[in-house]
């Protein structure tokens, strides 16, 4: 392992399932379960580990303002809670499974989860904690992508890791066109100039700014998460160098 402390960002959606009768889920231990274990992989591994998470799962703050007419600032907070809703179910997961966490909220809320305070969170992974962010960055507009970057760079990362419904980076939709080339390595200039899609144009050029290397993988892989890390498995890694 080349990485000592690595941030993971999750989407909401890949906390959901299918049940056996057909049924959509908007919460899958199945999901919750296998990404705890990934989680373990690499913390046993030797790697600190935080997390952040999205809600799409159970609402999006930009299309719920189209859909209910609710105003935007508001729907994003309402996003934010559901990020709280997917950290609580995944703590649960990742104390399952042997490991000691803590979620950290970017807005106050002291019943369920700590007030995010850098040092702490630091001082946690320190101890062998995995820390999970929830609530974005606590400020509406922003997306958990940016949130995610953000807060690698805050935690002073080696790595950010988005996993997605695919093993990496594509030039076009790969569920869709079986002839889609997968990308090995990217620039951020070259996400950024042929709208990739894969972090918001932000995010990208936060991390583009600070030289801070990001990992797309599959979030659906047996042991993708540690796969990466041990430079092993079908990923894309984006940099500048």
């Amino acid at each position: 392992m080349t990485y000592k402390r690595v941030l993971l960002k999750i989407s909401g959606e890949a906390l959901a399932d299918i049940d056996e009768a057909g049924h959509p889920q908007n919460l899958s231990n199945r999901m919750l379960h296998k990404i705890a274990a990934d989680i373990q992989a690499a913390t046993q591994a030797g790697v600190q580990v935080c997390i952040v998470i999205g809600g799409g799962n159970i609402f999006r703050g930009d299309k719920g303002s189209q859909v209910l007419g609710i105003d935007r600032t508001t729907c994003d907070y309402m996003g934010m809670m559901a990020t709280v809703i997917n950290a609580l179910a995944l703590q649960n997961a990742v104390e399952q499974n042997s490991m000691v966490c803590r979620v950290m909220t970017a807005i106050p809320m002291k019943a369920i989860g700590e007030d995010y305070v850098r040092r702490r969170a630091i001082s946690h992974m320190e101890k062998g904690r995995v820390v999970i962010f929830a609530a974005g960055s606590g400020n509406p507009f922003f997306t958990t992508d940016t949130a995610a970057a953000l807060r690698a760079l805050e935690m002073d990362c080696d790595l950010l890791l988005k996993a997605t419904k695919v093993n990496g980076v594509y030039d076009k939709d790969p569920v869709k066109h079986q002839d889609a080339q997968h990308y090995t390595h990217l620039s951020y200039s070259d996400i950024l100039a042929d709208r990739l899609g894969v972090m918001d144009a932000t995010a990208v050029a936060l991390l583009r700014e600070h030289k801070l290397p990001l990992a797309v993988f599959s979030i659906f892989e047996q042991n993708g998460f540690a796969n990466v890390l041990a430079g092993k498995g079908k990923y894309t890694l984006i940099s500048e160098a």
